[in-house]
């Protein structure tokens, strides 16, 4: 992937829009995680459902999808610009308001490895910046300690819980609710 096309950049990683061509490599990715991510999220596994995914991703105002991508500096090598997860910003809401909810993964071949927080970095001065937002919220489920941990370094504070918040994986589950906001990044 050219670096022209990348939103924003870091040392090691560029965030992009999704891409309908993504379709392969992301479920592929999706596919390799599915421990790591049971049973906490479910990303589309499917050419059939990640072109349902990706399509509101990029034609709903109120969705912002972003790819974090590997950069290691060679253009051209195998794992430059390879997908190591995704942050989707969604429910965003203008006006007076200026806010949206994250939701986000992580692949397994990039897990503990910082990609995803330099990503979370990127993703939050894009949305400050360009998108113009204010505020941006993570929804968390209590016992997911890795996505606690990713808000915390990226700056999020603990805003409170909500019972029953989300139905995930067949029951409605309890929410920690993060945030962090222009001021306070």
């Amino acid at each position: 992937m050219s670096d022209t096309t990348y939103l924003a950049q870091g040392p090691r990683t560029a965030i992009r829009p999704f891409t309908h061509a993504d379709a392969d490599e992301f479920t592929a990715r999706a596919r390799e995680s599915r421990e790591l991510h049971h049973p906490w999220l479910f990303p589309p596994a499917s050419p059939d459902t990640y072109a349902a995914y990706a399509g509101v991703l990029i034609e709903d105002p109120a969705r912002a999808g972003f790819l974090v991508c590997e950069r290691n500096g060679t253009a051209g090598s195998a794992d430059d610009g390879a997908i190591a997860g995704f942050i989707n910003i969604n429910n965003i809401v203008m006006g007076g308001f200026r806010c949206g909810a994250l939701g986000y993964g992580g692949f397994a071949h990039a897990a503990g490895r910082g990609l995803m927080g330099e990503g979370l970095g990127l993703v939050i001065g894009h949305a400050f910046g360009p998108l113009g937002l204010h505020r941006l919220e993570a929804n968390i489920q209590p016992g997911n300690t890795g996505s606690i941990a990713l808000v915390r370094r990226a700056g999020f504070r603990l805003e409170g819980f909500s019972p029953d918040f989300l139905f995930i994986d067949g029951a409605w589950r309890d929410h920690e609710r993060w945030a962090i906001t222009a001021e306070t990044r």
